[in-house]
């Protein structure tokens, strides 16, 4: 590993004490009203009340400037007053983020929108009233001063997405200003799905962990530049998919950056978008993505795993549920089926720092289709690997 590896910054947090806020009763209560069931014993009430309590200090954290921890419908993110450049610093020093790095915005509401941007095309609105709030953001022209530039990295365009949480929508609105939040994880690793994930990377670096449970999607949002024509460009796949942005949008494209594989992105440009440059979500040990027909893919990740241990590496696998059995390696992990992506977006980062976990210093992962959701999956894997994709053809490799 260790092509494409960020150039972090790399001044030192000051130790503090992390606060952690359980409210994942208010994720439950949320959902018990979306099934029409409204009642709570009062054991339930005190604890919802308490959550309600725990939000808002969370909240005024933020509003101190503070970097507050936060779950989202993709993954948890950490938070800070976007308008504030000595709070979105300290988001930079606790993960060490490379400073050409843009943050992505958060909103609770439409109309904080109008602060942030000069201007939104119709297409722009057109995506937005289909898939706001959700997993989708929109690189859109900054207003001058709107948000501190560290956010921006310099460029004059912002990020800005309305996640589909109701934490999130709840803790930004009570903050009462643009949250800027990254995924809430040491740069370079796997982001979490856990507010345990959280705590394992940034304990003793950020303010406070807000706990909502597992999050739902589990990659990140999908990252769009409309263009004047209204052309819609994917500058970063996630939730939601090319074929659900071509319902609605005339014309999809993809940024040629995301096509040149192999591309480790030094000496390349700041990027629009976050993840569109360096290596992202990686374990500790060496990762490689195999493609192929199944039967090739299963002969030489066979093979290859079977003289990593003889090197005696600690071998690890992530595989979908349909080959997973065959595989000898210290560890297994199960993707899911191949035909339900949905749950391998989900168990991906969670897989990832399970080999951490397990020690694991040498591991081979499937490749997936990169027809819808897939587009995700294997994006985050190829940056995981670092781009190193092996293809194999049939019949299969011995």
């Amino acid at each position: 590993m260790g092509q494409g590896r960020e150039v972090c910054d790399t001044q030192a947090p000051i130790e503090v004490v992390t606060a952690n806020w359980d409210v994942r009763v208010l994720v439950s209560a949320e959902k018990n009203q979306e099934m029409g069931n409204i009642s709570l014993d009062v054991k339930k009430e005190s604890a919802h009340q308490q959550a309600l309590i725990d939000l808002q200090a969370a909240a005024a954290c933020i509003r101190q400037g503070q970097t507050v921890a936060f779950p989202t419908e993709t993954v948890y993110g950490l938070g800070a007053d976007a308008r504030s450049t000595a709070a979105v610093e300290a988001v930079f020093v606790a993960k060490g983020r490379p400073s050409d790095n843009p943050l992505i915005v958060h909103i609770a509401h439409r109309d904080q929108l109008d602060a942030l941007v000069t201007e939104v095309n119709g297409a722009a609105e057109a995506l937005m009233a289909a898939f706001w709030p959700g997993p989708l953001t929109l690189v859109l022209p900054v207003r001058p001063g709107a948000v501190s530039p560290r956010v921006t990295a310099g460029l004059d365009t912002v990020a800005v997405r309305m996640p589909d949480h109701p934490v999130a929508l709840q803790l930004i609105a009570a903050a009462a200003c643009p949250v800027a939040a990254p995924s809430a994880n040491r740069s370079g690793r796997p982001s979490p799905t856990l507010a345990a994930h959280v705590r394992e990377d940034l304990a003793g670096r950020i303010g406070g962990i807000v706990d909502g449970g597992p999050t739902g999607v589990g990659v990140e949002s999908t990252v769009v530049q409309v263009g004047d024509d209204g052309t819609v460009t994917i500058l970063r796949p996630g939730g939601i998919t090319a074929e659900q942005l071509s319902a609605v949008a005339a014309r999809v494209a993809t940024d040629p950056a995301l096509l040149a594989e192999g591309a480790d992105g030094v000496g390349s440009p700041a990027p629009r978008s976050p993840g569109m440059k360096y290596t992202h979500y990686a374990p500790a040990g060496a990762l490689c993505v195999v493609e192929g027909p199944p039967a090739a893919v299963a002969a030489w990740i066979s093979a290859a795993l079977a003289e990593a241990a003889q090197r005696g590496e600690r071998t690890a696998v992530l595989a979908f549920a349909e080959h997973a059995e065959q595989y000898r390696a210290d560890a297994v992990f199960s993707l899911g089926d191949a035909s339900e992506l949905e749950e391998a977006a989900r168990r991906l980062y969670a897989a990832l720092r399970s080999c951490d976990e397990q020690g694991a210093t040498y591991i081979v992962a499937e490749a997936c289709s990169r027809e819808g959701l897939g587009a995700a999956v294997m994006n985050r894997l190829l940056k995981a690997a670092g781009n190193q994709l092996i293809q194999v053809g049939d019949p299969p490799l011995s």
